[in-house]
Order: C-alpha cells, then sequence, then structure tokens
C-alpha cells in the first residue's frame, strides 16, 4: 500500500469522497474484507459528505487500532539457546531473511547460530553458509537431503554447548498446499520439544509483500500447520510493496508483523513499527 493515503488524497481533491471506490481501493490494496468493511461502516455511520483528509484520518485510525502498538521482543533465555523457526513458501526471501535476522541480533550484542534445515536445496545450504561466513556467526548444516530435524537437533546441542543466545533454523521452503512438508515441520518441533519443551519459542513466517492477499492464505495455512505462529516477517516492503497483508494478518488471524525487510542489503532489516508504517508506507 505504498503512498496510498497520497493517492487516494490526490483522487479526491476536486470531488466527493466515493465510498464504493475507496472500498474498491481498499481491497485491492489488501487491507482484508473485514478490515476494509470495518473502515466504510463507520465512514457511512458519521451520515455526512466527507473531505478526503478526513476519510485518511478515519483510514490510520482504524488500522491503528488492530495493529499492536508495540512490536514484541525475542525471547531471552540465560541458560539455553532461544529457538527461532524460519517458515515461508519458496521465493519469498525466507533465507535472506535468516541471515539479516542474524545480523540484526547480533548488533545488538547476542549470539546467533544458523541451522540449514533447508536440505531440500543444495543451494540453501550453500547461500546459507555464504551468509554465515559473511556474518561472521556459526553454522550447522548436513548433507543434501539428510533429515532436517535431525540438523535442527544437532543445532541445538551445538548452541547448548557453546553458550549461544538464539539459534535461526531456516527451514524448507514449501507450498503451503504440500501436506507432507508441512509435517515434516512439526517432526522437527517434536523433536526440539524433546530437548527444550518451549521450543521452538519463536516461529517466523517470512511473506513477500508484493504477493497480496495470498499472502493472507499462506499465514492461515501454515498457522494450521505449525500450530503456532508467533510472527511474520514482511520483505519487500520497499516502493514496490502494497503491505496491506500486514493489516488483514494482524486482523483476521491475529498475528503481529514483527520485522520487515525493505531493500537488498543485510541492514535493511528492521523491528516493525505500526505508527511509522501507517504514516510512511500507507
Amino acid at each position: 500500500m505504498a503512498g496510498f493515503f497520497k493517492r487516494l488524497l490526490q483522487r479526491f481533491s476536486r470531488r466527493k469522497v466515493d465510498l464504493d471506490e475507496l472500498e474498491e481501493s481498499l481491497i485491492t490494496g489488501d487491507v482484508g474484507i473485514r478490515m476494509t468493511t470495518q473502515i466504510i461502516d463507520r465512514l457511512r455511520a458519521m451520515g455526512r459528505s466527507l473531505d478526503p483528509e478526513e476519510v485518511v484520518d478515519v483510514c490510520r485510525e482504524e488500522i491503528l487500532k488492530i495493529l499492536p502498538p508495540a512490536t514484541l521482543p525475542l525471547p531471552f533465555f540465560p541458560d539455553r539457546p532461544c529457538v527461532i523457526f524460519i517458515v515461508g513458501v519458496n521465493g519469498t526471501g525466507k533465507t535472506t531473511s535468516a541471515a539479516r535476522l542474524a545480523h540484526w541480533l547480533k548488533a545488538k550484542g547476542r549470539t546467533v547460530m544458523l541451522a540449514a534445515a533447508d536440505t531440500f536445496r543444495a543451494a540453501a545450504i550453500e547461500q546459507l553458509e555464504v551468509w554465515a561466513q559473511r556474518l561472521d556467526v556459526p553454522i550447522i548444516k548436513g548433507q543434501y537431503k539428510a533429515d532436517p530435524a535431525a540438523v535442527c537437533h544437532d543445532a541445538w546441542e551445538a548452541a547448548h554447548k557453546r553458550g549461544i543466545n538464539y539459534l535461526i533454523c531456516d527451514t524448507a521452503g514449501r507450498l503451503h498446499t504440500r501436506d507432507n512438508l508441512m509435517a515434516e515441520l512439526s517432526k522437527i518441533e517434536r523433536v526440539l520439544g524433546r530437548k527444550d519443551p518451549g521450543a521452538p519459542h519463536e516461529t517466523l513466517l517470512v511473506v513477500d509483500a508484493t504477493t497480496g492477499s495470498n499472502a493472507l492464505q499462506q499465514a492461515k495455512e501454515f498457522q494450521k500447520a505449525v500450530g503456532r505462529l508467533t510472527g511474520v516477517i514482511v520483505t519487500k516492503l520497499d516502493g514496490s510493496g502494497k503491505g496491506g497483508c500486514i493489516v488483514s494478518i494482524q486482523h483476521e488471524l491475529g498475528i503481529p508483523a514483527r520485522f520487515i525487510g525493505t531493500g537488498e542489503t543485510k541492514d535493511d532489516f528492521a523491528v516493525f513499527d505500526s505508527k511509522s508504517f501507517v504514516e510512511g508506507i500507507l
């Protein structure tokens, strides 16, 4: 939804705001039907002609109501690693997001280990290994087509032994319609759960802001498969990204955006801030 409110003001600068047209704009901006209905109902209830600035203010207010005012920090345990699963479909920037999160944590003074649990693609293992070398963080990997649960098990053992703060497990990119691959995520959870009943402590779904409403469907299916998604990492949230999926996923599933990717470098990664998102990106 980059520039959505700006375009809205321009469109209605010389004429009355058409609520049917606004409704269509909100839906195509991937805000979601429920959020769109909530906004339109409030505007209709005001019972008078509205100028564009008033409409924009209402849109912002309603969106901010459902977005958390603050992003929850990642948990920290002094006696064991915090295990973070990175999940998502192919092509969303999942492996890159895992690396960027590692870089972000390291910049905060935390120790990090990467687990190359995407064993279905040899290139994925190599990609994460390149990132690990670039970021100077340890990595645990297996052979191509090795058991991902075994890789994560070995990574937990190594992280615990070395006193690592965060273990980031990069899982295989998978279509949410592939039941067998989704079941594999549950297996990794069970294996790690034997080492630490609370693991994984975070399961972050990576979605591409440019995929629109499909991101919401992905979130629905992954939540069914893993039982609990604790947050979303939204990639490509730059000039080409709409970003409305952040609103629809929060509103319909209660899953908050935790981090955003806004560019190509390792530093183009930040904690999600709802106020900045609504005022700037929207």
